[in-house]
């Protein structure tokens, strides 16, 4: 399996850490594996590995294959990359054969990390961490692969879970049930050492990694081998153990819920106490991210999260609009940062919109995700012609900086009942209606509620890839693990108690005194009898949509093919095996054995 080269590729991109422990990237020339056999080596390794989840968390292929084709998201009129929606997915397919090639790579190298370690001479309990951080790492790059492909190599050439520099032909993926058992036992076995030996906390404004990012992972690893023909009859009673252990000791680990929902993704609040791991960027820092083109880099590591989720807020009205004084203008001549680069790529489902957000007054997740109201601005500057060209334009449309420029209604019925007002009453404004979301496959109207959580104005230019974190665990999740792993253990009682603290706290919102705040959560509140796995993902979706967990959630759980197929028009083509990824054309062409196609996913 030709995964590495023969020097090794850390060689490419070898991270070294800022002084505030940030991550900062440094390139070098060339090096030799005798490199981790050095305290550096090893600090400068693991540094490298934490980079490479940058591969997996906010790049343009990474949040295809994590939204595309669930009952959460279509594609929007943009999305190029309307295959993996739509399941014509080939072999060949980019998007597929990234995380294929850039997580062996990170895995290799916590492999030299953990192999080389006890030989290094360093301080101890340095070192005990940086093992523990390599890890912890390993376990989650083989969870995103097993979760993609199912069972995957451990065995890179120099036998299991060992670093390898020499390039091998074989491919070490037979037999596919045993070799599933390997994948989810080293990844346990990792996470409890890494749970074990990780510092308490993680750093007040960094994502090292602590043991609440440990434990948090293990509880996701036994639910996930609990739906696995790996399974074993402990994991649902192992997965509830590991999380309630965090939320039980939650001040010992240094985190909790925030009281406000709106919180969680506000941005330049990204190191708050419920989010435990998240993939880092550093604002206004392209190189530091690893961005060789901003405005134009789409692929590698660069975040584009700000971007895909966005609506054409600069469409041009269309002409059979309501209103004539509207009819063709557009009313953002140009962009506005915390707009974002209206890329359109992903379109939330009716479903989402209606079913899983029906309740969108006492639940105050969805308006804290979801943009329905755009406001009259521009990017250029006060005092420049084209800044006065932009407020000639807007007040002939008889707005003004700051007015509502574009409003999406929650039913049809408030649309109508708006554009129905005359006189001093009339709108300047344009509004669209749920039933506008979803005309002609999102291409006619091009204006859908559009997600907000990643909304990155620190920006140098709006065409920019984020330079904000990528939010990989948070608290809230380790809640609905807990509260899943209840219910498969029989006890719906306790899913129910779980689950209502993350509905309290959706109920929030400032401004609402006590009693409006206990009105709205009994509204939403459930017992024991609502508790079901659709439930659960329902909730999944209320407070992690768009989060980068959407597929492997539906796949793992064997639930991709009923809903997708029912909630999403254009994923009807669905088959059984599209449960798992194919395994890449060019890993099969690498490797020696000419009976090649026995080590593919059924079904390619």
């Amino acid at each position: 399996m030709k995964l590495v080269n023969k020097i090794f590729f850390i060689a490419l991109a070898l991270t070294v850490l800022a002084c505030n422990d940030v991550l900062e990237e440094h390139p070098y020339t060339s090096f030799t594996t005798q490199y981790f056999e050095s305290e550096d080596g090893l600090n400068s390794g693991v540094v490298a590995a934490y980079a490479g989840m940058r591969y997996n968390y906010g790049p343009v292929g990474a949040l295809d294959i994590t939204a595309f084709g669930t009952d959460e998201w279509s594609n929007g009129d943009q999305a190029l990359n309307q295959d993996l929606n739509v399941y014509n997915v080939t072999t060949t397919d980019g998007s597929i054969l990234t995380p294929w090639n850039r997580n062996y790579w990170h895995i290799n190298t916590c492999n030299a990390v953990i192999e080389k370690a006890p030989g290094v001479e360093m301080n101890e309990s340095k070192k005990t961490t940086l093992i523990a951080e390599a890890r912890y790492l390993r376990a989650h790059y083989y969870l995103l692969m097993v979760s993609q492909f199912g069972a995957v190599p451990v065995n890179l050439g120099s036998g299991d879970l060992k670093f390898n520099d020499d390039p091998t032909g074989e491919f070490y993926r037979l037999p596919v049930n045993e070799l599933l058992v390997t994948n989810y036992q080293a990844m346990i076995d990792d996470l409890i050492f890494a749970s074990e030996n990780l510092p308490d906390q993680r750093p007040v404004a960094a994502f090292r990694l602590s043991k609440a990012a440990a434990l948090h992972l293990l509880a996701k690893v036994y639910m996930h081998r609990a739906y696995s023909a790996a399974k074993q009859a402990s994991d649902f009673q192992n997965a509830y153990n590991t999380a309630m252990q965090l939320i039980n000791n939650k001040e010992q680990y240094g985190v909790d819920l925030l009281p406000d929902y709106a919180d969680v993704h506000k941005e330049g609040n990204d190191y708050n106490k419920e989010i435990m791991y998240s993939v880092e960027r550093l604002p206004l820092n392209n190189a530091a991210n690893e961005i060789g083109s901003p405005g134009t880099d789409f692929a590698n590591k660069a975040n584009q999260s700000c971007n895909m989720y966005n609506c054409n807020y600069q469409q041009a009205v269309p002409a059979t609009y309501y209103n004539a004084d509207l009819r063709g203008k557009v009313i953002f001549t140009s962009r506005v940062l915390q707009y974002g680069r209206p890329l359109r790529r992903f379109a939330p489902t009716k479903w989402m919109f209606q079913t899983a957000f029906a309740d969108k007054v006492n639940d105050s997740r969805f308006h804290n995700s979801f943009r329905m109201v755009w406001y009259a601005d521009t990017w250029e500057q006060e005092g420049t012609a084209a800044y006065d060209t932009y407020i000639n334009h807007i007040t002939s449309l008889g707005l003004s900086i700051g007015d509502t420029a574009i409003y999406l209604t929650e039913t049809d019925a408030i649309a109508e009942s708006l554009k129905a007002l005359t006189g001093a009453q009339k709108k300047h404004y344009l509004i669209v209606g749920p039933k506008d979301f979803y005309s002609s496959g999102n291409a006619t109207y091009q204006y859908y509620p559009s997600i907000k959580k990643f909304d990155a104005v620190n920006r140098a230019n709006f065409n920019d890839a984020s330079g904000r974190p990528f939010v990989v665990s948070r608290l809230a999740e380790t809640y609905l693990l807990a509260a899943e792993a209840a219910m498969q253990l029989g006890q719906n009682d306790e899913a129910a108690t779980l689950i209502n603290v993350l509905k309290l706290r959706a109920a929030y919102r400032p401004g609402l005194t006590p009693s409006e705040i206990t009105n709205r959560y009994n509204n939403i509140k459930v017992d024991a009898s609502d508790i079901t796995l659709d439930f659960i993902l329902d909730e999944r979706t209320r407070e992690l949509c768009g989060e980068g967990v959407r597929w492997p959630d539906l796949a793992v759980r064997g639930k991709l093919v009923e809903r997708a197929a029912l909630h999403n028009p254009q994923s009807v083509n669905i088959k059984p095996f599209h449960t798992l990824r194919p395994i890449p054309q060019s890993q099969l062409q690498a490797i020696t054995d000419p009976d090649k196609a026995k080590y593919q996913n059924t079904g390619y």
